[in-house]
């Protein structure tokens, strides 16, 4: 596999499209946790992943191996965090090169789903209008102020927590990251896909057990990343603020379009990070 087929695989999921898969015609595709897991870096990252065959994503394969893709795709980022505060750089610079780079590695993922749904749901005024406008390439006004509020924040909520303990801040990082890809694809389970087009509708309808699975493995990397960063009661209201705001989304996207697409997924990864840092922030 070239660069440019690791690149699309990766955007999938925010531009809802859907590449024919590139396995030779007869060949089996791989089975098992690594296959599972280099799907699932495929889908939500830039990051190198070999030779084998491009599969078409399933999300009940991605979901169960996601919490682990999650750890692969933000310990570059945390350890440039580490790195660069312990060689003197200013907390919030290092901030905003370690959410540079994990923009860069997760193919600007999350922050061009975003966009996308933010201009979609409040740029449209029905529900074809609001679908129309989530697969235009382009951002609008509430895009790109999407987008800049939610790097902002991810810049000094990161930084915050830096300022006082760099080591504290790249776990508390991971740890919200790892939750959030995990999280947000509950809106796989709670709703159906709003196209029957599109990455979202190709990979899918998430089964709950798998979802569970997921989800139960990223809460135990949550506890173990962020635990001795800060206290099991920060971590509670992290977890309660990010399932209100799941729901809140939920409920936002049942009504505006009526199911789920892959840059509402992507988008609710942006928000459930943010909630996260957010609480978490306020036990530092």
């Amino acid at each position: 596999m070239n660069q440019g087929d690791v690149a699309s695989a990766a955007e999938t999921i925010a531009r809802g499209e859907v590449r024919e898969p590139s396995v030779p015609l007869g060949a089996a595709p791989e089975a098992g946790l690594k296959a599972d897991f280099i799907m699932a870096l495929r889908f939500f990252s830039r990051l190198p992943t070999g030779d084998s065959p491009h599969e078409i994503p399933d999300l009940n394969r991605i979901a169960m191996a996601l919490p682990l893709a999650s750890l692969a795709i933000g310990i570059g980022p945390v350890a440039l965090l580490i790195g660069a505060t312990l060689l003197g750089v200013p907390a919030y610079f290092a901030a905003a090169l370690a959410v540079g780079a994990a923009i860069v590695t997760g193919g600007a993922m999350a922050e061009d789903a975003l966009a996308d749904a933010a201009d979609g749901l409040f740029g449209g005024s029905t529900v074809a209008r609001r679908l129309e406008i989530m697969k235009d390439s382009r951002h609008g006004t509430y895009g790109v102020a999407a987008l800049c509020l939610f790097i902002v924040l991810r810049v000094v909520g990161v930084g915050g927590i830096a300022v006082i303990n760099p080591l504290a801040a790249a776990a508390i990082w991971l740890a919200a990251g790892v939750a959030a890809r995990s999280g947000a694809l509950w809106l796989a389970v709670a709703l159906a896909p709003a196209r029957t087009e599109g990455a979202a509708a190709t990979a899918g309808r998430l089964r709950k057990r798998s979802f569970a699975v997921g989800a139960a493995l990223a809460l135990i990397l949550f506890f173990v990343l962020a635990g001795p960063a800060t206290s099991v009661v920060a971590l509670a209201v992290a977890l309660l603020l990010a399932a209100v705001v799941a729901a809140g989304w939920s409920a936002l996207c049942r009504l505006l379009v009526g199911g789920q697409t892959g840059d509402l997924i992507g988008a609710l990864i942006a928000l459930l990070e943010i909630a996260m840092l957010t609480a978490l922030l306020a036990f530092v």
